[in-house]
């Protein structure tokens, strides 16, 4: 079995004699018997800490998880900075948590949940920040400040979250390269290993916007167009 790995600018063709093998595995044989100097991460090898992503035939899977198929193409993902071969550095995009406000603003008084309070955002609760939203989003190919799927998704799970109360206060922060920036594409659900769809998480937060007065700037910039204004445009 044959499979290339991209180092630096170049796809380098490795021969294998593995079979039924994860990519993990794959990797770990090619740096202990062909090349030492193969970089890449791993971790739980039990597709829990999301630390070996990266893309096969430009599609973002987990190398403990996919089962490598002869002339695969592996190389790391996208929009982030490589740190060597397989490697990424993540970085800036965890650092959209903070410019999102994604975390729990509790008050005063103590809510306790219920099971059903539990269940609104529970699959929200499964992320492993493994990053593949943010390298198949291609907004964020484009635009750097977009807060992205991943960050946008945790929006999603705090402000439907019962004991929060800065609701209002997150979503005045992601109107900005936020959720009107998303083309919902839905490329984020698709390479999910989760099946979290943030796609869904961002309809819901544009949902949640338009409570609160705002709306796609899009259709703001036509005027009032479509009888937002009580008027036809035509």
């Amino acid at each position: 079995m044959q499979i290339s790995i991209k180092r630096e600018e170049l796809f380098y063709k490795f021969e294998v004699d593995l079979a039924d093998a994860t990519l993990l595995e794959v990797l770990s044989y090619i740096k202990t018997n062909l090349d030492p100097s193969l970089s890449f991460s791993s971790g739980c090898r039990s597709s829990v800490c999301g630390s070996c992503s990266m893309r096969v035939n430009g599609r973002e899977v987990l190398a403990c998880s996919y089962k490598v198929k002869d002339g695969d193409s592996i190389e790391p993902l996208k929009n982030m900075p490589i740190i060597r071969d397989l490697v990424v550095n993540m970085d800036r995009a965890y650092s959209f948590n903070a410019k999102a406000k994604a975390w729990l603003t509790k008050g005063e008084d103590e809510i306790l949940l219920n099971h059903e309070d539990e269940k609104i955002n529970e699959l929200q609760s499964d992320c492993i920040l493994c990053g593949s939203c943010y390298s198949a989003c291609p907004v964020y190919t484009v635009n750097e400040e977009f807060l992205g799927p991943f960050a946008l998704t945790r929006v999603w799970k705090y402000v439907s979250d019962t004991r929060e109360s800065g609701e209002e206060a997150k979503i005045n922060t992601i109107q900005v390269n936020g959720v009107w920036d998303c083309t919902l594409c839905n490329e984020c659900t698709l390479v999910c290993p989760q099946n979290i769809s943030s796609k869904a998480d961002i309809e819901k937060l544009r949902m949640k916007s338009s409570q609160y007065g705002f709306m796609d700037p899009n259709f703001a910039s036509f005027g009032g167009g479509f009888g937002f204004d009580g008027s036809p445009t035509f």
